[in-house]
């Protein structure tokens, strides 16, 4: 276990410091107002909307093209100061990533456990160890691990599941009851498998799969956009583009979307089978105890202007299909996105030429979409 313990940062909590941005991208505050109206004709200034509470009007209103005082320009398309907000959003705390420590399994870093959270594993001695060998820069020293004992990913999960459910919903909220394979990277042999709602109090590294709708008619692109359910878990109410799920143990990534398609919005196999993976995006969140260390694998599928899609699992309130063009609007001027359904569709922007080389931090941005370990 020593050899794992004595690379506590790797090289992927490193890429959580975003890059050095242009002093031009913060000549004036970030926007989080839903949208700016009008000043024109003796209008007042539009109030900001709770990104709980929003319509489609208010999204509709955010969409479109910003007006200014000056009729010179009210075009904002290469301000790119607002993707950048999101990118943040979801690639908080890394000043904070000290307070973790390895979890270390078969000589392997499968994750990271907060000093606090793992002086709450410390009662189940019998599933448990605690390298107290001191680190590298570490603040605390050692490392998690499982017992010697657990010698099968079967017996692994058996028991960590057992302190997963001695924890409950006040530790752990959000149980689903949906395993999650454990490994230190994609390609590798599964350690074992936990529990979903879990996988960030671990710092366990996760996959899901996410898709970009689209529709092209009169020569213009347009996404369909989702309004999640009020009564999910996470980020009720917020827009999500069209499928997306997390990648559960027993299932290869092309099989789960074309589940999700069906699932979320009632896209047939017939349809769905042509969704085309495209690349991913990654990050690292920390948040108290929770260390979301997340890949995203990212799909792009082109509808016939005929399909409207249908909800099938209660997930999503409502649809609407908004030109790609507003749809980054959005993105850059509000926060009525879940976050990392804006990263997936700030790839697609780029991948689609919405987001130019011209635009200043171009660079930054598009390398900004990979900041956590992409492995």
């Amino acid at each position: 276990m020593a050899s794992a313990c004595a690379s506590h940062l790797s090289p992927g909590m490193a890429s959580l410091r975003l890059p050095l941005l242009p002093r031009a991208l913060f000549s004036r505050p970030i926007s989080l107002l839903p949208f700016r109206g009008s000043t024109r004709c003796g209008s007042r200034p539009s109030a900001s909307i709770s990104t709980s509470s929003f319509t489609w009007d208010d999204v509709l209103r955010a969409a479109q093209p910003r007006y200014s005082d000056d009729d010179d320009d009210d075009d904002d398309s290469s301000d790119l100061v607002g993707f950048f907000e999101k990118i943040r959003l979801c690639n908080r705390g890394s000043e904070m990533r000290s307070d973790f420590l390895p979890f270390v399994v078969e000589d392997q870093i499968v994750g990271y456990v907060h000093q606090g959270f793992a002086d709450r594993l410390r009662q189940f001695d019998d599933v448990f160890t605690f390298d107290r060998d001191s680190l590298n820069g570490s603040r605390f020293g050692g490392c998690v691990g499982l017992h010697p004992l657990l010698g099968t990913p079967e017996d692994r999960t058996e028991a960590v599941a057992r302190v997963v459910k001695c924890f409950g919903q006040e530790l752990i909220p959000g149980i689903r009851n949906e395993l999650y394979p454990v490994k230190s990277s994609f390609g590798g042999s599964i350690i074992f498998s936990l529990e979903r709602a879990a996988a960030p109090y671990f710092g366990i590294k996760a996959y899901g799969v996410h898709m970009n709708g689209y529709v092209e008619k009169d020569g213009q692109e347009y996404l369909w956009i989702g309004k999640r359910s009020q009564v999910k878990p996470t980020y009720p109410g917020m827009l999500d583009h069209l499928v997306a799920g997390g990648l559960p143990h027993d299932i290869a990534c092309g099989e789960n979307i074309i589940k999700e398609c069906e699932e979320e919005a009632g896209i047939p196999r017939i349809i769905s089978r042509g969704a085309m993976p495209v690349g991913a995006v990654s990050y690292m969140d920390i948040d108290g105890y929770s260390y979301k260390r997340d890949v995203l694998f990212c799909y792009d599928l082109k509808l016939p202007e005929s399909f409207t899609p249908n909800n099938q699992d209660g997930e999503v309130e409502s649809f609407k299909l908004i030109p790609v063009a507003q749809v980054a609007n959005v993105i850059r001027r509000t926060k009525f996105f879940k976050p990392n359904c804006a990263l997936v569709i700030t790839d697609f922007l780029f991948r689609h030429g919405y987001i130019k080389p011209e635009y200043v931090g171009y660079l930054d941005l598009l390398g900004s979409l990979k900041s956590g370990d992409c492995s």
